[in-house]
């Protein structure tokens, strides 16, 4: 059973969504400012310092534990579907998992849609990505991480440096990963009673925001389940059972599996989208925090030490 803690977060998401149907005309800057409360409830990691950065042109946000390792540096992408949630909602959440991989963080400021849509946050990506190879780390040195729309910018990132013959990362990490662009049937509809966010009509909703008229929602440049897998870093996700986008991390695995892929997949058991923003207030949280903090240091090479 979830820990009694982790039901905050479940309370988040059914106040936030009882609000935004009680006044579905709010304006976006709104809205935008609503879902980054979610910082709320992710308690302030200890001994992680802060710092602004112009990562090649865009704004980012430095995530340096105090006597880090400087082997390895993590490229984190928020979530929020493409259009919703900042850096500022996901401050807390990186500085928790720099903390686990003992390196530092780098959350990006990517651009949205509705007014930036596909491909301009892939192409804010690969600019960062490029800005740190210019910065003098090799591609053995960074990895990518994200969470829901964060983990799918992650994922499709990879596959344009790939194809454009540039060495990929060394690794990715997805937290509930939102890949799935067509909304197909599976989870998202068997899970909706028990998923208290990411239902089928956001997920339209923002997937249209991001896909708009580029015919995205099915091409393989932005859907990673459609993508050829061939020659990827190694994934690790992290998926509820209970989460309407479930399926998504599943069908994922299965198809890296089949490409030769190192994947990890791990499914935990009744969490809410993103259960990892409940880190230093939950167990849950801090746990899969610490495991997928732990296998990223193994793929950079990075010193491990206990950080409580």
């Amino acid at each position: 059973m979830p820990s009694p803690q982790s039901a905050a977060l479940e309370a988040h998401y059914e106040g936030l969504g009882a609000l935004l149907t009680a006044a579905p005309d709010i304006d976006l800057a709104l809205r935008r400012a609503l879902l980054d409360h979610v910082h709320l409830l992710t308690g302030e990691p200890t001994e992680v310092s802060y710092r602004d950065t112009d990562a090649g042109g865009r704004p980012g946000l430095w995530c340096e534990p105090h006597d880090a390792d400087e082997n390895g540096v993590i490229v984190y992408f928020h979530g929020g579907g493409f259009v919703v949630q900042s850096i500022h909602s996901h401050r807390k959440l990186a500085g928790h998992l720099a903390k686990a991989a003992n390196c530092r963080v780098l959350l990006l400021d990517y651009r949205q849609a509705p007014e930036f849509p596909y491909p301009a946050p892939i192409g804010d990506a690969e600019t960062a990505y490029r800005w740190l190879l210019d910065q003098g780390f090799a591609p053995k040195q960074i990895a990518f991480a994200g969470d829901s729309a964060g983990a799918c910018l992650a994922l499709s990132a990879v596959v344009r440096l790939r194809d454009r013959g540039v060495e990929t990362p060394a690794a990715v990490l997805g937290f509930s990963p939102w890949l799935d662009l067509e909304s197909l049937p599976g989870t998202l509809d068997t899970n909706e009673a028990f998923d208290a966010l990411a239902k089928r009509p956001l997920c339209e909703e923002m997937a249209a925001a991001y896909v708009q008229d580029t015919g995205a929602a099915t091409d393989p440049r932005a859907n990673p389940l459609r993508a050829d897998l061939e020659g990827f870093p190694p994934v690790y996700m992290t998926a509820s059972d209970i989460e309407c986008l479930f399926d998504n991390g599943e069908r994922f695995a299965e198809r890296a599996r089949k490409a030769g892929v190192d994947v990890t997949f791990v499914v935990e058991k009744g969490q809410q989208h993103v259960f990892q923003f409940m880190a230093g207030r939950a167990p849950e949280a801090d746990r899969s925090i610490m495991e997928a903090g732990a296998w990223l240091a193994v793929r950079l090479g990075a010193s491990t030490r206990a950080r409580v």
